[in-house]
């Protein structure tokens, strides 16, 4: 059953002019709020830490832990609309603001998108493709989906958990209690394995009025479960890209969405289609569209919460994304130089100021006339960045 987030507000279209408010102030948030300064709003970051990422290109942030209520109401009252950076805001931090202001995406689709076995229930229940899954309490449950599902699979806690944290691959039945101890012995969900030939992820804006825009599919690499390489389009998925225009649809529709979206999918060996997760936020793998699309991801979510009209997210050219990590400065401060003189690259870094293993601390966009041509000019792009 979804949260009731029965609280009505005006659903008139915020001009730009208007403060906007984002909980979270990450990356994500920092590009959002440079693309929404390009359309004349300015933005309110409530954030738990000062010097965020967002809030050194906002207008405006509160320096606030996400249970300060009296920080949340002053905040939810000096913005006309308020977005999500991330989907694990705590309950109470949207429960306070939904009282002043319009929240979107809703509380309704946090309740759903915080837990993976509430994610999974609504996956099915719409008839959408997901991975099989088993829901596990307890080591005996454990035990118990394990047969069902067999091996390997895949242990993930309900709550939280991203970029491979909180999960653990089981091969051996010998493995059983390592996997529940890695989990926390906390509430998790077993995901039977799948034989998947590709990952790739479909971006889904829908705003205050129904519209719904689709960009994809993207296709993505990964690197000890953290998302190495995107890149758009995909020539080998254009046999799927219709199947998964429509699964990005339903579950936009079904969630009664107002924003913009990442629905994460698996392609199998077998050519199946399977939802592995559902982000109601900009995706990581849709940083490559603020150059290579007529509408970046971040543009179209302004437009979406704002009620305004979408826009196209129709490609311009090929493109190739790779992600910057800590370990770039392992050896010091990275050759800049080779990246910026190259003139269909562009850089972005996010202000955080260490750089730790594993940390995203920027990103790198290449464009080119077909997409292998981008792809193997951004790895080698990203693998001079050390050579100083």
């Amino acid at each position: 059953m979804m949260a009731n987030s029965s609280i009505k507000h005006d659903t008139s279209p915020i001009l730009p002019g208007s403060p906007l408010g984002v909980l979270g102030s990450g990356q994500l948030g920092r590009m959002f709020a440079i693309a929404a300064g390009q359309l004349g709003y300015h933005v309110h970051v409530f954030s738990p830490r000062p010097d965020s990422p967002t809030g050194q290109v906002a207008h405006r942030e509160t320096v606030a832990e996400y249970d300060d209520i009296a920080a949340l109401e002053a905040f939810a009252q000096s913005v006309a609309v308020v977005t999500l950076e991330f989907e694990n805001i705590p309950t109470v931090a949207v429960e306070t603001v939904q009282k002043f202001v319009p929240v979107r995406p809703s509380l309704d689709v946090l309740h759903i998108s915080q837990h993976r076995l509430r994610e999974k229930r609504f996956l099915t229940d719409a008839g959408i493709p997901c991975a099989p899954f088993e829901a596990v309490n307890s080591p005996e449950q454990l035990e118990s989906a394990i047969k069902t599902l067999g091996l390997p699979a895949v242990l993930k806690t309900v709550h939280a958990g991203y970029d491979g944290k909180g999960q653990y691959l089981i091969r051996e039945p010998g493995e059983l209690a390592t996997a529940w101890d890695a989990v926390g012995q906390q509430p998790a969900v077993l995901e039977g394995w799948v034989d998947f030939q590709q990952e790739l992820s479909m971006l889904v804006a829908r705003s205050v009025s129904g519209e719904i825009t689709i960009c994809g599919p993207i296709a993505n690499d990964h690197v000890n479960h953290i998302l190495d390489l995107s890149y758009y389009p995909a020539p080998a998925l254009a046999e799927v890209a219709e199947a998964a225009e429509e699964i990005a649809r339903k579950v936009a529709e079904q969630l009664e969405l107002v924003g913009i979206a990442c629905v994460e999918l698996f392609l199998t060996s077998s050519g199946q289609l399977l939802v592995n997760e559902i982000a109601p936020r900009p995706h990581n793998s849709g940083h490559l569209t603020i150059e290579a699309c007529e509408t970046s991801q971040f543009e179209q979510q302004v437009r979406a919460v704002c009620g305004l009209p979408l826009g196209s997210m129709q490609a311009r050219c090929p493109a190739a994304m790779t992600n910057l990590l800590g370990d770039l400065w392992s050896s010091g401060v990275p050759n800049w130089h080779s990246v910026l003189k190259t003139p269909q690259a562009h850089l972005h870094l996010y202000g955080k100021a260490e750089a730790k293993k594993g940390r995203k601390m920027g990103h790198l966009t290449v464009l080119a006339d077909k997409s292998p041509a981008a792809v193997e000019a951004a790895l080698a792009l990203r693998a001079g960045l050390q050579n100083c």
